[in-house]
C-alpha cells in the first residue's frame, strides 16, 4: 500500500490540493486521500460536498462533528484519528508551527510532515526544482514548502546565477515583491490603495529573502539578498521586480535563453497581470499556472554587463501546489516517483 494522504486546512492552498490529490489519486499511487475542515459553515458548504464528491474522506474536530451534520454533511473521521492514520500529512494553515508542538509531534507513525508558505521553522525548507538534492530519507521528516514569491526568488536565482555543475555567480540580489490585496476568493481584507511594508527581517528585509537564503543553505550557498514588499489594490497575481548582480558579464540574449531552457519557468510578451491571470483561467489546472514564475522577457536590461534587471509574476499557489505534490511523492514512494509527477507537466508553460 502506498499510504494515505491527509490535508489541514481547506483555504486557498488547501482547497486546490485537496483537489489535486483527489483528482490524480491513481496516478501519484495513493490509497486514500482525507482532509481536515475546522468549522462548519453553510457558505462552504458546496465546496466541501465538491471535494467529497472527488473522493476526498472529511475529517473534524469531535465537538463540531454535529455542526456538520447539521449542514447535510458525514463526516468520516475525528481529527487526530485521521492524522494518526495517515502516512503523509500536509498543513495548509496558519497555525502549522504551532500544530506541530501540539500534534505531529506525537504521531510517530506519520512518514512526513509539510507546512506552507509563513510556517518558517517548521522544517527543512523545500521548491522543486531548487534543492531537490538537499532531502535526506528517514531524517527530513518535517518540510517547509516556501511562499510562492520564495519559489519565485529561487528559480531566478538558479536559472540566472548558477551554472548547471553549481557553480554560484551570484555576488548579490535585490527583489520588491508588488503583492496583491488578496485572492479572488477571499471577501476580506481587500485594500483602497497600494500600500508599502516595512523591512522586519534585518539584513534580509523581508521574509522572502530570508526564506530565499535558507532555501539555498540547505544546499551549502551563503547568498546576499534583500528584499521588500507592497500590496495593491488587485487581486490578480503578485509581480516581482529583481536585479541580480554576477560575478561575471551576461547579455539579455543569454538571461532569455537560460530562462527558455528552464522547464519550470514560463516566459511571456504579455505585461499585464489580468491577461496572464487570464491565460491560467483558460489553460491551467483549475485556474493555475504550476510554472514556477512567468517572465515578460521584454522587461529585461542589463546594466554595467554584470546587472539583470527585470520583472516577472508569480503564479501564487501554482509553484507551491508542484513542490508539495513532489515532496508528498518523495514520502510516498522512496522508489522513485518522477514518473507519477507527468500527470502535472501539462500545466507547465513554456510561453504563456
Amino acid at each position: 500500500m502506498a499510504g494515505i494522504v491527509h490535508i489541514v486546512g481547506t483555504g486557498t492552498i488547501g482547497e486546490p490540493l485537496i483537489g489535486l490529490m483527489a483528482d490524480n489519486q491513481e496516478a501519484f499511487g495513493i490509497d486514500e486521500v482525507t482532509f481536515h475542515k475546522r468549522t462548519p459553515l453553510l457558505q462552504e458548504r458546496g465546496k466541501v460536498n465538491d471535494l467529497v464528491r472527488r473522493g476526498a474522506h472529511l475529517s473534524v474536530d469531535a465537538d463540531r462533528w454535529p455542526g456538520f451534520e447539521e449542514l447535510g454533511h458525514a463526516p468520516k473521521l475525528e481529527a487526530w484519528e485521521a492524522i494518526e492514520r495517515a502516512t503523509v500529512v500536509i498543513d495548509c494553515t496558519p497555525a502549522g508551527n504551532e500544530n506541530k508542538e501540539k500534534y505531529y509531534r506525537h504521531a510517530s507513525q506519520v512518514t512526513g510532515f509539510l507546512a506552507q508558505g509563513s510556517e518558517f521553522g517548521f522544517g527543512k525548507m523545500y521548491a522543486r526544482g531548487i534543492n531537490d538534492e538537499a532531502l535526506v530519507r528517514d531524517e527530513d521528516r518535517f518540510l517547509h514548502i516556501v511562499s510562492c514569491n520564495t519559489h519565485n526568488i529561487a528559480v531566478l536565482l538558479k536559472t540566472l546565477g548558477f551554472d548547471p555543475d553549481g557553480t554560484n555567480h551570484i555576488v548579490e540580489a535585490k527583489f520588491l515583491c508588488i503583492r496583491r490585496a488578496n485572492d479572488i476568493s477571499q471577501a476580506k481584507k481587500f485594500i483602497p490603495a497600494p500600500e508599502v511594508g516595512t523591512h522586519p527581517k534585518g539584513r534580509f528585509g523581508t521574509h522572502h529573502a530570508k526564506d530565499a537564503h535558507h532555501l539555498f543553505q540547505t544546499m551549502g550557498y551563503e547568498l546576499d539578498l534583500f528584499s521588500s514588499a507592497l500590496k495593491v489594490n488587485s487581486q490578480y497575481m503578485h509581480a516581482l521586480h529583481f536585479e541580480i548582480i554576477l560575478d561575471r558579464e551576461i547579455t539579455v540574449g543569454e538571461a532569455q535563453s537560460r530562462l527558455e531552457a528552464n522547464p519550470r519557468v514560463a516566459i511571456t510578451y504579455k505585461r499585464s497581470a489580468g491577461q496572464i491571470f487570464s491565460f491560467g483561467r483558460d489553460h491551467g489546472y483549475y485556474g493555475r499556472i504550476l510554472s514556477q514564475t512567468v517572465v515578460p522577457v521584454e522587461t529585461m536590461v542589463v546594466r554595467g554587463g554584470n546587472r539583470i534587471v527585470g520583472f516577472c509574476f508569480t503564479p501564487q499557489d501554482g509553484n507551491p501546489m508542484l513542490s508539495t505534490a513532489a515532496a508528498t511523492l518523495w514520502y510516498l514512494h522512496p522508489g522513485g516517483f518522477e514518473e507519477r509527477l507527468n500527470v502535472m507537466r501539462r500545466y507547465f508553460f513554456p510561453e504563456v
